[in-house]
């Protein structure tokens, strides 16, 4: 059965995130980002930054701060082994920090298939400001399921 593109429209609850410094600095130890601003609060300082700046990609994880960030996929009746993450693209409008409260307001931008229904996407729009209403970025996010003979 395809995913209803009456979903579309469709918003997710809100989401609320207080960033913390430690969480930055072990996201770009991760990531592999060397610039010390993303490190060291003090070189964050000197390089004009309130605090440690959120590196690149950090946002993603604001998703993933509900208790079950696929629990939309599995009201659906989505199998979430035939789960994939297909894109994901960040419009960047200001730089959080290490302190700032931000807040993720999530919908569903548009639901299509390909493949003859082979292949169902649902491109999820994600808007992130901080609790002041300063835009942060727009986070767009594509799912796609995989349909398998012989699944749904």
């Amino acid at each position: 059965m395809p995913i209803d593109t009456g979903l579309i429209g469709k918003t997710m609850p809100e989401l609320v995130m207080t960033i913390e410094a430690g969480r930055l600095q072990l996201f770009a130890e991760a990531t592999g980002q060397t610039d010390p601003v993303y490190l060291d609060r003090e070189a964050a300082k000197a390089a004009g930054h309130p605090d440690l700046p959120v590196p690149p990609t950090f946002l993603f994880a604001i998703e993933l701060e509900q208790p079950d960030p696929f629990a939309f996929l599995a009201e659906l009746g989505v199998d979430l082994r035939s789960v994939l993450h297909g894109e994901q693209a960040f419009t960047y409008h200001s730089v959080a920090h290490a302190g700032d409260t931000l807040v993720a307001k999530t919908r569903i931008a548009d639901v299509y298939t390909k493949k003859g229904g082979a292949l169902e996407f649902i491109v999820k729009v994600t808007e992130i400001s901080k609790d002041d209403g300063t835009a942060v970025a727009e986070m767009t996010n594509v799912v796609v399921m995989r349909n398998l003979p012989g699944s749904k």
